[in-house]
């Protein structure tokens, strides 16, 4: 049914993931699927790597690391945005197609007021990919 999973990585925050990485693991041992982890980095250095190339580094170790432990077949692809917070849902989205993704497995937070004015990341991919989506809480 599924044969390439996107999963949106913020590695500086990967604790914070473990339940929608073992349901995306999950569901591509299930269906025999590769995961493709992706990540949005800036040009500038910051709390995760000092550049792009550096990213992409622990980008790709992160995955080798995660498909070692589920035994799935993994990639990553590191993306460069001018600004990663207010680009993150178009980059996700354009990444959904890059990544020829034809389901989407998403960590959320719990809602809160903000928003219901501001909507979440998961929220905005779920609404506008054209491929199905899955936000784990």
């Amino acid at each position: 049914m599924f044969k390439r999973i996107m999963v949106p990585v913020d590695l500086a925050h990967a604790g914070e993931l473990t339940r929608a990485l073992q349901c995306a693991a999950d569901l591509a041992q299930h269906y025999k699927a590769t995961i493709v982890y992706v990540g949005v980095t800036s040009a500038t250095p910051g709390s995760v790597a000092h550049t792009p190339a550096e990213f992409a580094q622990k980008m790709t170790a992160f995955a080798d690391e995660q498909g070692k432990e589920s035994g799935v077949d993994t990639e990553s692809l590191a993306l460069t945005s001018h600004d990663p917070k207010v680009d993150l849902d178009p980059t996700l989205l354009k990444a959904v197609e890059d990544t020829d993704a034809d389901l989407v497995v998403m960590a959320s937070h719990i809602p809160n007021l903000v928003d219901y004015v501001w909507p979440s990341n998961g929220g905005t991919v779920a609404a506008r990919a054209k491929v199905s989506v899955m936000v784990v809480r």
